[in-house]
């Protein structure tokens, strides 16, 4: 019966330390997905500003 006891002593332990790691990760990718999203909507208003400068298909590039 102790034994059981101890299994279940580590058991519920490591179910504890599960939960906070995972609970940790949730911020971090809330952080990450919030970071992510105003990378996004900077590259459209920079995009819609028309600085970009990519060469498309046969254009020439502007230095021509």
């Amino acid at each position: 019966m102790e034994k059981l006891e101890e299994q279940i002593a580590h058991l519920t332990k490591t179910v504890e330390d599960l939960s906070d790691v995972i609970a940790r990760q949730d911020t971090d990718i809330a952080l990450l997905q919030r970071r992510v999203q105003m990378l996004l909507e900077r590259e459209a208003d920079r995009e819609a500003a028309g600085g970009g400068g990519v060469v498309i298909g046969d254009e020439r590039p502007p230095h021509y």
